[in-house]
C-alpha cells in the first residue's frame, strides 16, 4: 500500500512540473531607419571627381541618374551591362559604403 500511495506522489508530483508555465514576456524591438534625403540634379552637376572614380573603377558603366544630399553625398545610379545598381560617393570621388 505504501508503494501504491509513493508511486501515486511521484506520478502526480512530476506532472505538476510540466502544468506550470513560464512567464510570458513581451518583447517589442523598434527600428530607426535613418535616410538622407537625396534631390535629383542634372548629370553635368556631378563633381568631375566623381565621374573620374566612376570611370576608373566601373570602365563600362553608364550613368543614368543621380542625386545629392545635404552632406553633399552623392547617389549614382548605375547600370554596368545588364546590372543596375546605386553607388554613394563623396564630393571628392570617394566612395561610400551604405
Amino acid at each position: 500500500m505504501k508503494n501504491l500511495f509513493l508511486s501515486a506522489a511521484i506520478v502526480l508530483g512530476g506532472l505538476t512540473s510540466f502544468a506550470s508555465t513560464s512567464p510570458i514576456t513581451n518583447s517589442i524591438v523598434k527600428t530607426i531607419s535613418i535616410q538622407d534625403e537625396y534631390t535629383e540634379i542634372k548629370l553635368e552637376e556631378v563633381p568631375a571627381a566623381i565621374t573620374d572614380a566612376l570611370k576608373k573603377a566601373y570602365p563600362d558603366a553608364v550613368l543614368s541618374k543621380a542625386y545629392k544630399n545635404a552632406k553633399s553625398e552623392y547617389k549614382l545610379d548605375v547600370t554596368v551591362g545588364d546590372k543596375v545598381g546605386s553607388l554613394f560617393a563623396n564630393a571628392d570621388g570617394t566612395w561610400i559604403k551604405k
